[in-house]
C-alpha cells in the first residue's frame, strides 16, 4: 500500500478543508465551473472521473473469466452480497436513519438527498481498492481478479436499473437520461478503453509493460480523486459550516453498513469453508465500494453542490479507516479458516 492509500484519509480530510476554504474565498470560480455541464454531466468532474476510473480498468483482465468455474462458493457469495444484499440493506439503511431517527434535525428534502447518495454508494462494489486489501490480506490475487472482473461486468448491466428501482422506491425523482448517460460515461467506455489500452501494452511488453503503465498513471487516479473532493466540498462549505455534525450523521449508517456486510460475507465463507485466501477478499469486496462511480453519479443527477454528491464524498472519507479495521479483524482471525 502506497502512502496515498495508506493516508487517503487525511489527504480527504486536507482536501475537505481546502475546499471550504476556497469556496468561501472564490465563489465566482466555482460558480463558473459548476456552470461547465452538458446534458447534466460536469465536464470537469467527468475529466476528473476519467482520470480515477481508466487506470483501473486496465487492470481488469478479460481472459481471467476462463477461471470462473473454478471454486465458485466465492463468486456466489460475492455476487449474491454485492448484487442482492448490499444495495438494498444500504436503502433501508438509509431511510430509516434520515426518515426517521433523523428526522427532527434534518430538513426532509435534504433527508432525501442524502438517502439518494447513500444508494448510489450501496449500488457501487468496489473496484481499483479491492487489490490493496486483498493484499493486505494475502488474498488469491488471481481469483480476486477474477471476482473484480465479473462484478464490473454485472455493474455494466446492472448499476442503472438497481439504482433507478430504489430511487424510485423512496420516492425520489429518477432522470432516466442522466443515469443511463453516467453510467456508460463512468462504466462502460472506461472499461471499453481500459480494455483496448491492455491488449495494446500486452502486445508490446506483455504483463511487465502494464504493470508499468498503470504505475506511472496511478498518481492521476488520486489527484483525479482529491480534486474531485475540493470541488465537492467548495460547493458544500456553507452547509458544513452551518451544520458540523452533519458529516456524523451521514457517517454513521455508512459506518453500520460496512461492518455487517463484512460480518454477514465473511461468517458466509466460514460456514462453506473456503480458504482464507479466498474468504478475506471475498467479504472485502462486499464491504467497500467504487465511491469514484458513486460521486460522479451523485453529480450528474442532482448537481455538484447537492446532498448525494456530499453524502458520497462522506463515504470516502469513512472508507478507509473502516476497511483498515477489517482488514486487520481479518487478519488476526485467519487461522479459523482453511489455509489454501
Amino acid at each position: 500500500m502506497g502512502i496515498f492509500e495508506r493516508y487517503l484519509t487525511l489527504w480527504v480530510g486536507l482536501c475537505i478543508l481546502a475546499g471550504i476554504a476556497l469556496g468561501h474565498l472564490l465563489p465566482g470560480v466555482f460558480n463558473a465551473l459548476a456552470a461547465l455541464e452538458y446534458a447534466s454531466v460536469n465536464l470537469v468532474v467527468a475529466v476528473l472521473i476519467w482520470a480515477m476510473v481508466y487506470p483501473m480498468m486496465i487492470a481488469i483482465d478479460l481472459g481471467s473469466l476462463k477461471a470462473v468455474g473454478q471454486r465458485p462458493k466465492g463468486l456466489v457469495i460475492t455476487l449474491a452480497v454485492n448484487w442482492l444484499i448490499k444495495p438494498f440493506t444500504m436503502a433501508g439503511l438509509a431511510v430509516l436513519f434520515f426518515n426517521y431517527f433523523f428526522a427532527g434535525i434534518i430538513e426532509p428534502a435534504n433527508a432525501q438527498q442524502y438517502i439518494a447518495g447513500l444508494i448510489l454508494l450501496g449500488a457501487a462494489p468496489c473496484t481499483a481498492m479491492v487489490f490493496v486489501w486483498s493484499q493486505m490480506t494475502r488474498g488469491d490475487p488471481s481469483y480476486t481478479l477474477v471476482q473484480v472482473t465479473i462484478n464490473d461486468l454485472v455493474m455494466v448491466v446492472a448499476f442503472a436499473p438497481i439504482v433507478a428501482f430504489l430511487l424510485g422506491v423512496t420516492d425520489i425523482a429518477v432522470p432516466w437520461e442522466t443515469l443511463v448517460l453516467s453510467a456508460v460515461l463512468y462504466i462502460v467506455l472506461p472499461l471499453i478503453a481500459g480494455g483496448l489500452t491492455r491488449r495494446y501494452l500486452i502486445a508490446r511488453g506483455g504483463e511487465a509493460a502494464v504493470t508499468t503503465f498503470t504505475a506511472r498513471i496511478k498518481p492521476l487516479s488520486m489527484l483525479g480523486l482529491l480534486l474531485t473532493v475540493v470541488l465537492l466540498f467548495g460547493f458544500q462549505g456553507g452547509i458544513i459550516l452551518a451544520q458540523p455534525l452533519l458529516i456524523a450523521l451521514i457517517a454513521l449508517p455508512i459506518v453500520l453498513q460496512s461492518y455487517g456486510i463484512f460480518a454477514l460475507a465473511y461468517a458466509w465463507a466460514w460456514a462453506w469453508r473456503l480458504p482464507y485466501r479466498i474468504a478475506a477478499p471475498c467479504a472485502l469486496i462486499g464491504t467497500s465500494n467504487f465511491f469514484e462511480l458513486a460521486v460522479a453519479v451523485a453529480i450528474g443527477l442532482f448537481g455538484l453542490n447537492s446532498g448525494a454528491a456530499l453524502a458520497t464524498v462522506v463515504g470516502v472519507l469513512v472508507e478507509v479507516p473502516v476497511m483498515l479495521s477489517l482488514v486487520a479483524f481479518a487478519n488476526r482471525t485467519r487461522t479459523r479458516f482453511a489455509a489454501a
